[in-house]
């Protein structure tokens, strides 16, 4: 939902599938290793180079298992959205009591499908929408790959029916299907985004929202439904702040690629993480490992972190936007540590060409923002974010990454704003960023921001060309204190 440095995003989702029987990863233990503990072989360097390796290929699959948990397992979570397999809405954008998920967007209503596509296939049943609304279907793998699009930009408006297929389906595209969508894992998200102009708009997005549908392939084709698959005994996730050090984390890890086949461009990948009984259904127990491999695993996950802060940096520095994190295997090349960056930055952040999320994360100085401090974001004549659908700019604090409880309830401004906002002498447009209010005559225009440390992500859904090749540079944060 998520995202930080240049980036920042979205959003948001569901989790892993249906009955859930809780089974706690094994708490950690300084007991000497039997000779056939995973990894018993292997020295300590080779344990932390293979850990670290696991850890940053790992990291977005559990960080999105956590957050699936929430959405669609645990039924005693706030978070909790509904069953597998079936479209939740959720008609209304988010609001600072949203915590599952980090930078969550707050321009959007959202709607989710946790998909299990086991049994068989499922068939996405869109309806016509307006032409002059944005709406967008975002197809998330187990990986966190953003592999497909159904909506405005990918296919138009005029609605249809999608078949999403798991890894092992081999059918020919049944009558009345408008287009197959392929799947590597058997689990998976779907992120719905529909356009609201304004909240007195909210009604004509619950219309739109009824008319998502999801169905088995043999349900839509009016056939008896092949037998139901084993029932996942899920196991409790790690939380945010255990992932960063927890050993536990690959048993978690080997669950969850228990619902990935392995791609072939994988092979070698898990034969080398084996060694340390990383993989699906592995053999790693952190209780097994001796103390000195417990502490190369340890040590693996802080050099994956640092590797990840190194590149962090050159997202900051402008080396890197959001749109080299997101997208397909293909579009990434396998580039793990940007996957890693991604997931915890802003998970399940939309592939370039859907959106783009230039950060504002810094001032015109390089000084990271806070809220000690008073600041204006200025866009010249002209010069506002190009983006065929909206734009919006969204403010986080930090660490959390959360939308700011502030007393005007103003989380963003965005596009659909634009007729409520004072322009400058000029014709430019400049927002107010600080923590008090600016005063009567600017307040208008005022992004609340927290008391302390906070960063600020733009939105272009459906950018221009003049957004993707460059031309278009966004705005500056400047110190005005």
């Amino acid at each position: 939902m998520i995202h930080a440095t240049r980036m920042l995003i979205a959003p948001v989702l569901a989790a892993f599938l249906l009955a859930a029987c809780d089974r706690t990863p094994a708490p950690a233990a300084s007991a000497d290793a039997p000779p056939s503990a995973p990894g018993a072989a292997l020295a300590p360097e080779e344990a932390r180079a293979i850990a670290r390796d696991a850890y940053v290929y790992g990291f977005p699959i559990v960080d999105s298992y956590r957050i699936q948990y929430a959405y669609a397992v645990n039924k005693d979570d706030p978070e909790y959205k509904g069953d597998w397999n079936t479209v939740h809405n959720t008609a209304r954008v988010y609001t600072p009591a949203d915590k599952a998920i980090q930078t969550p967007n707050s321009d959007t209503p959202y709607s989710f499908v946790s998909y299990d596509l086991r049994a068989e296939p499922l068939v996405f049943i869109v309806p016509k929408v307006d032409k002059d609304r944005y709406f967008s279907l975002q197809f998330i793998d187990v990986y966190t790959h953003d592999f497909a699009y159904v909506g405005s930009r990918a296919t138009g408006n005029d609605g249809g029916a999608f078949l999403l297929a798991g890894p092992g389906w081999e059918g020919a595209t049944p009558p009345g299907i408008t287009s197959v969508i392929r799947s590597e894992t058997e689990l998976g998200l779907v992120l719905y985004r529909t356009q609201l102009f304004s909240p007195d708009d909210l009604e004509n997005v619950k219309k739109i929202q009824a008319g998502y549908q999801v169905k088995p392939l043999s349900a839509f084709l009016g056939q008896p439904a092949p037998p139901a698959p084993s029932p996942i005994d899920f196991v409790r996730p790690l939380t945010a702040e255990q992932e960063r050090t927890a050993p536990e984390f690959f048993e978690v890890l080997d669950f969850v690629l228990q619902y990935a086949p392995t791609h072939p461009s994988e092979t070698a990948l898990m034969e080398r993480f084996a060694r340390l009984g990383i993989g699906a259904g592995g053999s790693y127990r952190a209780a097994d490992l001796s103390p000195e491999l417990l502490q190369a695993v340890k040590d693996g996950m802080a050099d994956a972190w640092k590797e990840h802060d190194a590149l962090k940096l050159r997202l900051a520095q402008g080396e890197l936007d959001s749109g080299d994190l997101f997208g397909t295997r293909e579009f990434l090349k396998n580039d793990y540590l940007k996957r890693m960056l991604a997931a915890s930055a802003g998970i399940y952040g939309n592939a370039r060409e859907e959106a783009m999320y230039p950060g504002l994360v810094q001032d015109s100085q390089g000084q990271p923002l806070d809220g000690r401090h008073r600041y204006v974001v200025r866009f010249a004549p002209g010069q506002l974010p190009p983006a065929n659908a909206f734009w919006s700019v969204t403010m986080y604090e930090l660490p959390a990454s959360l939308l700011v409880d502030n007393p005007i309830d103003r989380y963003l401004v965005n596009s659909s704003m634009l007729p409520s906002l004072k322009k400058d002498p000029d014709g430019g447009l400049t927002l107010h960023v600080q923590h008090e209010s600016p005063g009567e005559t600017l307040e208008s225009n005022w992004l609340p921001a927290p008391a302390g440390p906070f960063q600020m992500a733009m939105r272009l859904y459906w950018p221009k060309p003049e957004a993707l090749d460059g031309t278009w540079k966004a705005p500056v944060v400047e110190k005005v204190d």
